[in-house]
């Protein structure tokens, strides 16, 4: 299939699977005019790719996961650096809540002081 349709298959853009293929988390193969064109089996991949990147991993970290993109990613018990990587990660995520918490709070003291107008 080529990118577009991959994009499609897989709610993506080209260009996110352009950057994936960059990080050598897919790979495809050029027919006679240039195009990239992809196994369907890249799809399966591909998804797994955006759905670790939803969970809040880096490309860097996914290319830890190689062996399992092309099936279940949890099928197989986590190894010892997934597991770390994966706790830096919600450590990460969790200071990114407390921050945007904080600026909530912030913002609504602010507003309840001056009256929010509504």
């Amino acid at each position: 299939m080529r990118i577009g349709e991959l994009a499609r298959a897989t709610g993506t853009t080209a260009r996110a699977l352009r950057h994936y293929e960059q990080a050598r988390l897919i790979s495809s193969a050029r027919a006679a005019n240039g195009y990239r064109v992809y196994d369907a089996s890249q799809a399966v991949r591909v998804r797994n790719i955006r759905s670790l990147l939803d969970s809040g991993f880096t490309l860097e970290d996914i290319q830890l996961l190689m062996p399992c993109l092309d099936g279940d990613v949890l099928a197989k018990p986590p190894s010892t650096e997934l597991l770390r990587v994966a706790r830096e990660r919600l450590a990460v995520l969790e200071r990114r809540i407390a921050t945007q918490t904080a600026a909530r709070d912030r913002l609504a003291a602010a507003l309840a002081r001056v009256g929010d107008g509504a």
